[in-house]
């Protein structure tokens, strides 16, 4: 098992801000727009460097995506900003008719995602957001896993021309990958190459997946660790390759197993090689109010959980061998 470490530890949403302060600088059609929670999104150093390209919708969500649509008719590239929740399922009709349908240059970008946003408890937390969004024609979901990722997508989406649903969040998490890295939408990330499972992770979990794999490896289990970055596209050649070498699958994803990357990669395999899979995710269910380390436990988020269903899955493997 390749060995991951960490000298800090940082929340995705920095990256987001530090990413969007760089976008604005390459590139001065760069805009933002943000629902009364410029604090939470990190956007104050964006805010500063170029006030002319910001707009305060206020708690409006669904004229912050209006307006932002029709930015993108004079050439500008608007990112919204607000909690999870509320940029999905508050505006989900005005996504979908005024940035999905007419194919609009549209960056929805969001805070505060799944269990993690803690203590503001069910109403706030959302679990749905990857399946509205990836069910949108033409719509790019990308949930990455820790404060460089975060801003290397954040740079990245800014490049790329269509809309496109950035998910991070609050919590303060490990900080794992290079500093440097050229982020690939659509390009799955291979964290350690394995022959006896496959764990497919996104956003906090994979860092879970990571510790994961080192503790399977003390007990001779050989994981393959792979960060799906991007839902949508789906890299559906490296989940393929790496299923023809393990014969087995874990997906591990903060967000309900209805609809989320479990279920992407459940669909591929069952028109291509169907494999036994296990889930690591919520299970059908709200949230409730909590610490994250707490949700993330009680909702079977975490390590164990997923040296559990890595077991679990390796086992029906043999049963059907």
């Amino acid at each position: 098992m390749k060995k991951y470490t960490y000298t800090d530890k940082k929340d995705t949403r920095s990256g987001f801000g530090d990413g969007l302060l760089e976008a604005g600088k390459r590139n001065p059609e760069v805009v933002a727009l943000c629902a009364d929670l410029v604090g939470s999104l990190k956007m104050a150093d964006f805010i500063k460097a170029f006030p002319e390209r910001f707009f305060q919708t206020g708690i409006a969500e669904a004229n912050m995506i209006g307006m932002a649509a029709g930015l993108t008719i004079g050439g500008k590239i608007p990112f919204t900003g607000t909690f999870a929740n509320f940029s999905t399922g508050r505006v989900y009709d005005q996504i979908r008719q005024s940035v999905a349908y007419s194919d609009k240059n549209v960056k929805i970008c969001a805070s505060h995602a799944g269990l993690t946003l803690g203590e503001d408890g069910a109403t706030h937390q959302i679990l749905e957001d990857i399946g509205l969004m990836k069910m949108l024609p033409g719509m790019t979901v990308i949930n990455p896993c820790d404060y460089n990722q975060t801003k290397a997508a954040t740079i990245a989406i800014a490049e790329h021309h269509g809309p496109v649903y950035l998910r991070f969040g609050r919590p303060v998490v490990p900080i794992f990958t290079d500093a440097d890295q050229k982020f690939e939408i659509g390009k799955a990330w291979m964290v350690n190459e394995g022959a006896d499972v496959s764990i497919f992770a996104t956003g906090h979990l994979v860092w879970e997946a990571i510790q994961a794999g080192e503790k399977l490896a003390e007990e001779g289990i050989d994981a393959e660790i792979i960060n799906i970055h991007t839902i949508k596209p789906l890299d559906a050649e490296a989940v393929l390759k790496s299923v023809a070498k393990t014969g087995c699958v874990v997906t591990a994803e903060e967000h309900n197993r209805l609809g989320g990357l479990g279920d992407s990669i459940a669909q591929l395999l069952a028109v291509n090689n169907p494999t036994p899979q296990e889930y690591v995710a919520v299970n059908d269910s709200f949230g409730e109010s909590g610490t994250p380390a707490q949700l993330m436990t009680k909702y079977g988020l975490d390590a164990e959980h997923i040296i559990a269903a890595a077991k679990k899955v390796i086992a029906r493997k043999k049963q059907n061998s």
